[in-house]
């Protein structure tokens, strides 16, 4: 039977594959890991610290997640074994009609089994210090004026798209729009496991080109905006913030949020004069609060700086991209005349531009990350 020979050719590699990510991701390891914070959190005062408790109730809860995730697999798969033993021992005794519908269960089972564990691998890739936190990402527009602004508000739709396609919560922290059209900058936390993984490597110039909807004589433009991406890394006693270091400013928050987000000075502005990194915060309703996540948005910059200390330029880290023109792009998005989205560092391409606009970003994401191996 052709489909039961194909699903069986197959199953070498997906028990290689199996065991490489198990090799990888160390099951009994996680394992003695989890028992360790178990038995923390059985100690009588353990939720007397509540930030403590937080960060060790979420470090838990990932490692149940990776633990679920390989069994899970390990379990399908022995699952596809038998199913293919079952369908061998139905031809074996002429129940051809049994073979044959077995071996159709066993090959979706397949297939979705092989791309699961494609993704297990990748993510056995993301082992950076910080590739396991939230991230913070900012877009901000190239110059151009309208068509810059308008492709950076394209750009920041995209991500967001994605991050509801991967279940991860993306959370307004900034945005500084333009009266006519688009944007001029704008900041998200993304919060989920290994969201800076994935994310690290789309920090760079993003290229459009297309038949500008604002040029009455239907032009072909080309437009440009950055993405800078950091770790959200909690407060570090070895990083020390001279308050004499920084210069902050409160203003008027803008667009959605009500009369009151319009009427009080609640957004914060935090510039660390040695380095000139500026962060800026407008998303929540209370100054208090809009300064702490400015300060921890500065913090996790200031801990990438700190990791990095021998790039030859702060510029590399501060997100604050001064040529995003051409030739510095990192992936370059074609509406006219052909529809292409290609990424300059792997040579990935796609045709339907409209897929990757609305979120569908994982196969340049997934290119990049194989680069690693």
């Amino acid at each position: 039977m052709i489909i039961l020979d194909q699903i069986k050719g197959q199953l070498p590699a997906l028990q290689t594959m199996l065991k490489e990510a198990g090799e990888s991701l160390d099951p009994a390891g996680l394992e003695a890991e989890l028992s360790k914070i178990e038995e923390q959190i059985t100690v009588p005062n353990f939720w007397d610290d509540q930030e403590k408790a937080q960060k060790i109730m979420k470090e838990k809860k990932s490692l149940e997640n990776s633990l679920d995730e390989f069994n899970g697999l390990k379990t399908r798969l022995e699952d596809l074994e038998v199913m293919i033993e079952m369908a061998e021992e139905a031809e074996g005794s002429g129940e051809a009609e049994e073979a044959e519908m077995l071996a159709e269960e066993a090959q979706p089972a397949a297939e979705s089994l092989e791309k699961d564990l494609e993704s297990l691998k990748l993510k056995t890739l993301l082992d950076g210090k910080y590739d396991k936190n939230n991230a913070i990402i900012s877009v901000h527009a190239g110059s151009g004026g309208t068509e810059a602004m308008d492709w950076a508000e394209m750009i920041f739709r995209m991500y967001t798209r994605w991050c509801e396609k991967r279940g991860f919560k993306a959370k307004l922290m900034d945005m500084n729009d333009d009266v006519e059209a688009g944007i001029k900058s704008a900041t998200l936390l993304v919060e989920g496991d290994y969201a800076y993984g994935y994310l690290k490597n789309e920090k760079g110039v993003h290229r459009l080109v297309r038949i500008s909807p604002f040029d009455s004589s239907g032009r072909r433009h080309t437009s440009f905006a950055s993405l800078d991406v950091t770790p959200e890394i909690e407060f570090d006693t070895t990083i020390e913030i001279n308050p004499e270091d920084l210069r902050i400013d409160t203003y008027r928050a803008s667009g959605a949020g009500g009369q009151h987000v319009n009427m009080t000075d609640s957004a914060v502005r935090i510039t660390h004069l040695p380095t000139h990194i500026v962060v800026t915060c407008q998303n929540e309703r209370s100054q208090m609060q809009n300064r702490e996540y400015a300060m921890k948005m500065l913090m996790s910059k200031l801990i990438e700086l700190k990791e990095q200390e021998e790039k030859e330029s702060i510029k590399e880290l501060k997100g604050d991209y001064n040529q995003i023109t051409w030739g510095s792009q990192i992936r370059s998005y074609v509406f006219h005349p052909y529809t292409m989205v290609k990424d300059h560092r792997t040579n990935a391409e796609v045709g339907n531009v409209h897929a990757v606009m609305d979120g569908d970003l994982d196969y340049f994401i997934n290119e990049k990350l194989k680069q690693k191996e």
